[in-house]
């Protein structure tokens, strides 16, 4: 299953984080990050998905 997270999460970071942390604290800063630059939310969100 965390392979089809990684590879929503390149495509859409904040749907990955979102379907591994729901609404929270992360999924917001990954949007935020997805805003300021497409690659700093990729990273984010793998390490979402990684991490857990």
């Amino acid at each position: 299953m965390d392979v089809i997270r990684i590879l929503i999460a390149i495509i859409l970071p904040p749907v990955g984080v979102f379907l591994q942390v729901g609404l929270g604290l992360h999924f917001w800063l990954n949007i935020l990050l997805t805003l300021c630059g497409y690659v700093p939310g990729i990273v984010h969100a793998i390490w979402v998905i990684l991490r857990r």
